[in-house]
């Protein structure tokens, strides 16, 4: 179904929590799609982070940067909720 995508690198700092399972089991309208590199050199050897329908969301732990997806989700699904 997923009309939200959440990308992830395999190598970010994210990947120390199951971010696929965790969000697709709370979010059937979210797909998580996870790449060997997502061009954005470094950043995910420093930070967890992951791109929400194309914005990046940067955090200092895994657990705060899945906070602030989550956060991103919910907005996202307002927005086409109100279309």
């Amino acid at each position: 179904m997923g009309i939200i995508i959440v990308e992830i690198c395999d190598g970010s700092l994210i990947q120390e929590i199951e971010v696929e399972q965790i969000l697709e089991a709370e979010y059937p309208e979210v797909a998580v799609l996870e790449s060997t590199c997502l061009s954005f050199c470094g950043i995910c050897a420093r930070r967890p982070y992951a791109i929400v329908n194309g914005k990046r969301i940067f955090a200092e732990t895994a657990a705060e940067c899945l906070d602030l997806i989550r956060q991103r989700i919910d907005l996202e699904l307002a927005v086409y909720a109100s279309i």
